[in-house]
């Protein structure tokens, strides 16, 4: 992954103060149109991104999340690397209580991948 000006960043994404933090209660976020390029063959990648988390203190606005997942579109990284940037950046933006980024990537080549990372503090 190279680095540029236009990566996604943690910083890309604006928390919110929680209202209910004082309560346990899970939030899934589905992103089907999520994109990015593949780093040896730099066709695309499509798949349908998961972030199912349990706020502590503050959550994620969804206008930034679209736009720091848009950043992805043309960024050469693995389904691997993705999946796991995106929990890593969601976790220091918002430092959810548990949290779980499913990536689930469409058939390309003949394979299919599905990533499931998880955390929980």
């Amino acid at each position: 992954m190279k680095a540029k000006d236009n990566n996604p960043v943690y910083t890309d994404l604006e928390i919110v103060e929680n209202q209910y933090s004082n309560r346990n209660y899970e939030i899934n976020i589905s992103i089907p149109e999520f994109n990015c390029v593949c780093p040896r063959t730099g066709l695309p990648d499509f798949a349908n991104i998961q972030i199912i988390y349990t706020p502590n203190t503050h959550i994620v606005e969804l206008k930034s999340l679209k736009l720091y997942i848009t950043k992805f579109r043309n960024l050469g990284i693995f389904h691997e690397h993705v999946t796991n940037k995106i929990m890593d950046d969601f976790s220091k933006a918002c430092k959810p209580k548990k949290i779980n980024v499913i990536g689930d990537f469409h058939p390309r080549g003949g394979i299919k991948t599905i990533i499931n990372t998880n955390s929980e503090k």
